[in-house]
């Protein structure tokens, strides 16, 4: 029985000390009156950022079409020879092959007797 005594007096101590409660829920936030005025400050900036931003983009104007006749491939005739007869003075003809394959659509750089392309007048 003693030591029923000693079991219900250390279960009483535990209970005084709150070993064993709930910890108490915390208090919802509240700002302060500096705090709300740090958040408005912070969104006015935002929206003038992004606001801004949407102000400076600008599009691309319309892109000049390219004047442009049609050649048929010549026995023989390669891409680099036609570039390089189409090229401006001084212009790389690497630059005007890479040009004509884009404008045509070609896969490579291979042509075929017969075959009609577009290169740039000029």
């Amino acid at each position: 029985m003693a030591r029923d005594g000693a079991r219900d007096r250390g279960a009483a101590l535990i209970a005084s000390r709150g070993v064993g409660r709930c910890a108490p829920s915390p208090a919802p936030l509240r700002l302060t009156r500096r705090g709300r005025a740090v958040v408005w400050v912070l969104g006015i900036a935002l929206a003038g950022g992004v606001g801004g931003a949407a102000a400076s983009a600008q599009a691309d104007g319309p892109v000049a079409a390219t004047e442009v006749r049609r050649v048929e491939v010549a026995p023989g005739q390669t891409l680099w020879g036609i570039a390089a007869d189409v090229a401006a003075p001084g212009e790389d003809v690497r630059d005007v092959v890479l040009e004509l394959m884009a404008l045509n659509e070609l896969p490579s750089a291979g042509l075929q007797a017969g075959q009609r392309i577009v290169v740039p007048v000029g």
